[in-house]
């Protein structure tokens, strides 16, 4: 039988076992990618822009602690957050950083400054500019994040489609682009291209998982 000594040793054990599965940056961006929906190793590894090997390592620390779940697909394994708490566990995680750690705030506001010079906007903002003139939401995430959950109304033109289908956007409206959430910067790619092609766009703040979270209107399914 445990004495108390040893039951808190070992139970904070297991805490201390799942802290450290967080303790990888890249660990933490493959989270953050799950949050957005299913993917497999190839597909995490391009977005994380690390080998299948060391990808696929960093799933096996992140299976142990508890924190994704997979399933078998044919030859293919395909990994999911294991429940939303885990994605609950990150946001307060990337909330903590960005009380505590001033450098979130230097890299992130000297980034975007300079990745598109503009301010984004927010879900009243977009709603004002609905109200007075054309705009199009546009969720330049990958199609399969897009069917897994999207904004209502949104195009969904994936990054590396933009430049092919810039004929889909009207000249005359404002496009509102957003991805995954504040640190994503597929949003401030497009922008930047769609003001190169001379077409008014801006970003939107946060992303999915804020307007999510925030209760507005957001769809599945691939449109």
């Amino acid at each position: 039988m445990l004495d108390g000594r040893q039951f808190k040793d070992e139970v904070f054990g297991h805490f201390a076992r799942m802290g450290a599965a967080f303790g990888h940056a890249k660990r933490v961006e493959i989270i953050d990618v799950l949050a957005q929906g299913e993917r497999n190793v190839e597909s995490l590894a391009r977005q994380i822009s690390a080998s299948v090997a060391n990808t696929s390592r960093h799933l096996q620390i992140l299976s142990a602690a508890g924190l994704v779940a997979r399933r078998v697909e044919g030859t293919t394994r395909v990994y999911r957050l294991a429940d939303p708490g885990v994605e609950t566990a990150y946001r307060t995680l990337v909330a903590l950083a960005e009380n505590h750690v001033a450098e979130v705030a230097a890299l992130t506001g000297a980034f975007f400054a300079d990745a598109d010079g503009t301010r984004p906007i927010g879900s009243d903002d977009l709603d004002e500019l609905s109200r007075s003139g054309e705009v199009v939401l546009v969720d330049v995430r990958p199609a399969s994040e897009f069917a897994a959950g999207h904004v209502d109304g949104a195009l969904n033109i994936p990054l590396a489609d933009l430049a092919s289908r810039l004929s889909e956007l009207p000249r005359d409206a404002t496009v509102v682009a957003y991805c995954r959430g504040p640190y994503c910067v597929m949003a401030a790619t497009a922008v930047t291209r769609l003001r190169d092609a001379g077409l008014h766009a801006v970003r939107l703040e946060g992303g999915y998982p804020q307007w999510r979270d925030a209760g507005r209107p957001t769809v599945a399914g691939a449109r």
